[in-house]
């Protein structure tokens, strides 16, 4: 068992699939719903807005960065997308511009980061005013709503029996993982979240870098806010607040270290399903939403000191 533990350590995609199959054999003993189609339906699409989110996070995290704008940049997309159908514009250019403007807002933090050398989470942290105000300043704090067959379909629509939601995080996933495994630019993230010094000794564009991976944050964020306008059909600007805890959380438990340079990307995937599954198992035992954030709470900082501790045996 002693070595079995240890081998495990050395594959971190197993071992959170191992815990996340703990939770949820878990949570299906104390209640006979947990594990039914419907449940397991309603689990991915909860799942689905979080996870896309913690793709793009979990490309920041490794590059030693943080940005808790992602939901207020979702909000800007979503309201973007809201307003243009509201003003006659097709769904489709509605949704190519809202996903620029998410773009547009992740690369505005990787410049003010890079050139303006402000740290992440202050500039971050500015971005999620600015993202969340313009949000309200469009809407006038009014919801529009957003009926399109496309939007509908994406919020509603199965395929193979799956969600189409299931289908963005799948790509998403996909996208991420080939691009941090298998590319240069890949390469350069851990290089940067590792030593950035060093990674500027070696002739790496850093500044370059850190511009293309926000910007890959916020086109995230924006792929998050079109499966949430189908999902609920309208664009309220206060949306999606404080979903970037949860973003952080599903990246953080996934094991993905928060000091930058270590990580596999597929393992946020596994952190988002933990998350939501404790969510949703708790509230089908009705244990309330206050209790909820607490354990939350609690796991997110046992996840930081887990790999505290891992990180202090490397040394």
């Amino acid at each position: 068992m002693k070595n079995l533990f240890f081998k495990l350590q050395s594959y971190p995609l197993a071992w959170i699939v191992l815990v996340a199959c703990l939770i949820a054999l878990t949570i299906s003993a104390l209640s006979p719903y947990f594990l039914t189609v419907n449940n397991f339906s309603n689990l991915m699409k909860q799942v689905s807005i979080v996870a896309i989110l913690a793709a793009g996070q979990s490309i920041v995290i490794i590059s030693g960065g943080i940005d808790l704008s992602v939901g207020s940049v979702l909000a800007l997309t979503a309201v973007t997308i809201g307003w243009l159908v509201q003003n006659g514009v097709s769904p489709e250019i509605a949704t190519v511009c809202g996903v620029a403007v998410g773009t547009f807002a992740g690369f505005l933090n990787g410049v003010i980061i890079a050139k303006g050398k402000i740290p992440p989470f202050i500039a971050t942290l500015g971005m999620l005013g600015i993202a969340r105000g313009v949000a309200l300043v469009i809407t006038g704090g009014v919801s529009y709503q957003v009926l399109t067959p496309l939007f509908l379909f994406i919020g509603n629509g199965k395929l193979f029996g799956l969600p189409i939601p299931i289908y963005f995080v799948i790509v998403a996933y996909a996208a991420t993982h080939f691009m941090l495994s298998r590319s240069k630019f890949g390469r350069h993230v851990y290089a940067i979240g590792g030593d950035e010094s060093v990674s500027r000794l070696e002739g790496i564009n850093v500044d370059g870098r850190k511009i293309a991976i926000y910007a890959l944050s916020g086109f995230f964020s924006a792929v998050a806010a079109v499966v949430m306008v189908g999902r609920l059909a309208s664009t309220p600007p206060n949306v999606a607040f404080g979903i970037e805890l949860q973003a952080i959380a599903a990246v953080i438990i996934g094991g993905i270290s928060f000091a930058g340079g270590r990580g596999i990307v597929l393992t946020s995937f596994v952190g988002a399903l933990i998350m939501a599954m404790i969510t949703n198992g708790l509230n089908i035992l009705g244990v309330s939403s206050f209790w909820q954030q607490v354990l939350i709470g609690i796991v997110i900082i046992a996840a930081v000191w887990v790999d505290n501790i891992k990180s202090a045996r490397r040394r």
